[in-house]
């Protein structure tokens, strides 16, 4: 009797029920709390970029949030939704245990034990309505629990891999300031004709399959060089700043990395329908969550020999130039990349990273669920080579392919000036505005502007041209 009784908050202990609420709400209002304060810290240090993305994962968490919120709120409906018992035992991610008795038996002890199971948790409401009519559950509440630990764990790993994501790009991109300070010193005194000779020398690099292949393994080590931030830096400003050669490059690759961040942080719809597959086609036998380990390395793999050979053609191309154009001597294109759109490039690397995190949180969600031994977990020889694969994939497209891709994709023919603007490219006492561009083919537009003593700081100031006033 006591242990009906336990099932209901009608007799469950006041103190519990203010305890347990206590505790709820305090780890709630200090997570709350710590984001709030977060968000402050980089308004004060102005970092407008890393704020919106901030707030991009606000929201998506705030997405799972109301994800979890429905299931709990339909769980009774859900239960009460009846199906045959045949339906119910196709597609199954784990094989059921062989019994010696005939179907009908089979099926009665087995759904016999599942009801067991189900009314530790419903009383067995919705688990005797469907037994009256000879059917079984939809889904249980049990099951609907485990769903909602899933979500929290999504959340939490995704939020993880972002912050790990943002911090590993912004240190190896850190590293190339002292590359920018050599290069704005030292910019006129290159020769540019001996540097890209030097470059593309040997005919052996005009060959596309050791092209290829040179460019597959330099993404493992050196994905950026000094002398490819020169070339890449030399053909933006060029292109773009060809007034100003002491422009600061580097600065606005930064700001470039922050706006690229806020579009990687979100779930996008494609990922949604991603994940609905995997839980469609995670069906024992077909391996699926082993085989799909090797999918974010190989798109990873391909995307980083594509950005390094974008790399080697530059300097190809640098050669029929020398001597006719040196303001062509590397010209952004946007013909070097896939279907001449560079954008295509950081979808990819948003459905990598987000893959991968949605893998790991899998992993932890079956550990902590159901245990390392279940049948969905598989043998030992597979999750230990899909957890290596995991970190080599984060590491990997953190902090490599992502600053990789920062740099290589202002080659590009579609990035102007107008519609990347950092504060160091203006030069007057009114840059204290915010400048604010949005296209249908590019969402990169948006570049706050604010502080008017770092343009000061770092590009030295002209005399104003008053000769049209």
């Amino acid at each position: 009797m006591a242990e009906e009784l336990n099932h209901s908050l009608e007799y469950t202990p006041t103190w519990i029920v203010a305890v347990v609420c206590c505790i709820i709400v305090f780890i709630s209002l200090c997570v709350e709390r710590a984001l709030h304060k977060l968000g402050n810290y980089l308004k004060r240090k102005g970092q407008k970029a890393l704020y919106e993305v901030l707030t991009k994962l606000e929201e998506e968490l705030m997405l799972l949030g109301f994800i979890s919120l429905l299931l709990t709120v339909f769980q009774g409906l859900i239960s009460e939704i009846c199906i045959s018992p045949n339906l119910a035992t196709q597609m199954l991610p784990c094989k059921r245990p062989h019994r010696s008795s005939e179907g009908s038996a089979h099926y009665q002890i087995y759904y016999d034990a599942i009801i067991n199971r189900r009314r530790l948790l419903s009383s067995g409401s919705g688990s005797d309505h469907c037994t009256h009519k000879g059917k079984v559950p939809l889904l249980s509440l049990e099951s609907l629990h485990q769903l909602h630990i899933f979500i929290f764990v999504l959340a939490v790993v995704h939020a993880i891999f972002c912050v790990t994501t943002m911090l590993l790009a912004g240190a190896k991109m850190r590293e190339w300031k002292v590359w920018e300070d050599y290069y704005r010193d030292h910019s006129e005194a290159i020769d540019k004709h001996e540097f890209f000779k030097e470059k593309s020398r040997g005919h052996w690099r005009k060959a596309a399959v050791i092209s290829w292949l040179m460019s597959f393994f330099k993404q493992f080590h050196g994905s950026v060089t000094k002398y490819d931030y020169y070339a890449l830096r030399y053909g933006f400003i060029k292109k773009h700043h060809s007034n100003n050669l002491k422009y600061n490059f580097h600065n606005y690759m930064l700001r470039t990395l922050e706006v690229d961040f806020k579009r990687v942080v979100g779930i996008s719809w494609y990922l949604w329908v991603f994940v609905v597959l995997f839980l469609l086609l995670n069906i024992e036998g077909w391996h699926t969550y082993f085989w799909l380990a090797f999918l974010p390395l190989i798109l990873l793999l391909l995307v980083g020999a594509k950005l390094e050979h974008i790399i080697a053609r530059l300097y190809q191309d640098s050669v029929d130039m020398l001597g006719r154009d040196d303001d062509k001597l590397v010209k952004p294109s946007d013909e070097y990349f896939w279907f001449t759109s560079p954008l295509l490039v950081l979808h990819l690397l948003h459905f990598i990273l987000f893959q991968n995190s949605f893998e790991i949180a899998f992993f932890f969600w079956i550990w902590c669920t159901y245990g390392f031994d279940s049948c969905i977990m598989e043998k030992v020889a597979y999750v230990i080579p899909r957890l290596i694969m995991g970190v080599i994939v984060q590491v990997l497209c953190s902090y490599s392919t992502l600053p990789l891709y920062t740099i290589v994709t202002q080659m590009g023919s579609e990035i102007k000036p107008q519609k990347l603007l950092s504060s160091d490219s203006l030069n007057t006492p009114h840059s204290n505005c915010m400048i604010k561009e949005s296209t249908q083919t590019d969402e990169q537009a948006i570049i706050m502007v604010e502080d008017a003593t770092s343009a000061i700081e770092l590009v030295p100031l002209e005399k104003p041209n008053t000769s049209n006033s």
